[in-house]
């Protein structure tokens, strides 16, 4: 695998401690589960029909972890499902799942900025949380286009410009402007002596950037927390109670020209 820019390196490192804290322990419990839900407030797929008919098509989930996601779109009809993932941890879990599971997906070591698979490969490139965030825009988002044959589409799952502009650096998001969104791009984060670099850019500025890498976009939902939803015991840096009021995660779809 090339060498890492910084921010997929420290992404590594936080993954890897997430890994043997938290997500190694809930693999299983999704694996297990056949309906798709997305995001920290666990929305169905069946109430918000955002996925193409999988059945048939070949799919790269692009930073994978324990790959619960792609096990879930390998159920839903995907003829082959790969995901990459820069971090050995989670995918030491994911291939301990699919083989418990024998769902027949298959993992690559790579950096979703710069993979190793040929041109035109994929019907379908996704994230939830994986490159979305962890990586550039700039350099992802183009290689999903390479990868995609035409016709290909694009689906993946970010935080809001809102619940962005609110997060300070160390605490839960507020219920007040904390950062400007203009110019917002690459983001580091402290927090409890740790740092984590994420990407985020304004809905408007994704927009122009997935018109100029060859993509129509052809969906998009901003997603609340329900009522009954409670605070995510690790991601809880936003509230259920906040996001009842605000949207704290939106899905984009795409297809490329």
């Amino acid at each position: 695998m090339p060498d890492l820019p910084d921010y997929a390196l420290t992404a590594r490192t936080h993954w890897t401690k997430s890994n043997a804290e938290f997500t190694a322990g809930t693999a299983r419990d999704r694996w297990s589960r056949d309906e798709i839900a997305w995001g920290v407030w666990k929305t169905p797929e069946s109430e918000i029909g955002i996925l193409p008919d999988l059945h048939g098509l070949d799919v790269i989930e692009l930073g994978c972890g324990t790959a619960y996601f792609g096990a879930w779109l390998k159920k839903h009809g995907a003829r082959r499902v790969v995901g990459i993932d820069i971090t050995p941890a989670q995918l030491d879990t994911a291939r301990a799942m699919n083989e418990e599971f024998g769902l027949g997906l298959e993992f690559i070591e790579a950096n979703a900025e710069d993979v190793p698979l040929p041109d035109a490969s994929f019907d379908v490139a996704f994230s939830e949380y994986g490159a979305s965030i962890w990586c550039d825009q700039y350099r992802w988002i183009p290689e999903a286009a390479r990868l995609l044959r035409p016709g290909g589409e694009l689906i993946f799952m970010r935080n809001t410009d809102l619940e962005m502009v609110c997060s300070p650096d160390e605490e839960r998001v507020a219920e007040r402007l904390m950062r400007p969104l203009k110019g917002m791009h690459r983001l580091d984060w402290f927090s409890e002596g740790e740092q984590a670099t994420e990407f985020h850019l304004s809905a408007s500025e994704l927009f122009q950037l997935l018109r100029r890498t060859g993509f129509d976009v052809l969906d998009y939902r901003q997603l609340y927390a329900t009522e009954d939803s409670v605070d995510h015991p690790h991601y809880n840096f936003v509230p259920a109670a906040w996001a009842r009021q605000w949207p704290s995660e939106e899905i984009w779809r795409a297809r490329k020209r």
